[in-house]
């Protein structure tokens, strides 16, 4: 089991990283956000998961060790696989995911790309009473860490080079984000756009 890597990152995007070690490029799946502002020559430590398959052997990487473990829980759940729990841990942090368990609250899975409502229903009860003692950090480290306002920034950004203003683009992100719009960034870029479209108050623009 490889549990960690560290090394110098040589290309990044949002879901990936590839980090050299030893003289091998070593490409990590990661949750989408929380690495792609990793800029080549950058120094990095992600702690990792090895998923063996049949015809394949896939890397997936962390910031935290609490995001980790919770990959770990997830993948465990009866019809959750690795591609998924990213998908989770793309759109909600550790704390996120524990609240929607102890709550038992379905929603924040549904929002999630490729979770239905019975895979998202699986998902609280499987977890139920799992997930206590998880290290979580400090509630300022996972806003810090939060994926989410990675994603709302670089739609904010895709809206603001369609020829949106700055101001009006992030309000329309957060609106949608308000409203429920999917939690990947096409997904919310349609919904923000829509917004912005249909005249929303002090919406103003030229991509029309």
């Amino acid at each position: 089991m490889i549990a960690s890597i560290h090394g110098q990152v040589l290309s990044a995007g949002a879901g990936w990283v590839v980090i050299g070690v030893g003289g091998l490029g070593m490409r990590v799946e990661t949750p989408s956000g929380r690495v792609s502002q990793a800029h080549p020559g950058e120094e990095l430590m992600l702690h990792t998961n090895l998923v063996v398959r049949e015809d394949s052997l896939t890397l997936f990487g962390f910031a935290t060790q609490s995001e980790l473990e919770v990959f770990g829980h997830l993948i465990a759940v009866s019809g959750v696989g690795p591609r998924s729990a990213l998908g989770v841990l793309s759109s909600l942090t550790p704390v996120d995911v524990v609240r929607a368990v102890e709550a038992e609250d379905e929603k924040p899975f549904k929002q999630v790309s490729g979770i239905g409502p019975k895979t998202a229903k699986l998902i609280v009860v499987s977890l139920a009473g799992k997930l206590k003692g998880l290290d979580l950090g400090t509630e300022e480290d996972v806003r810090v860490q939060d994926p989410d306002l990675a994603l709302a920034e670089a739609v904010k950004d895709g809206l603001v080079g369609l020829g949106w203003g700055d101001a009006d683009a992030r309000q329309a992100v957060q609106d949608a984000r308000d409203a429920g719009a999917p939690a990947d960034s096409a997904g919310l870029l349609r919904a923000s756009l829509a917004l912005l479209q249909s005249g929303r108050p002090g919406a103003r623009g030229v991509a029309r």
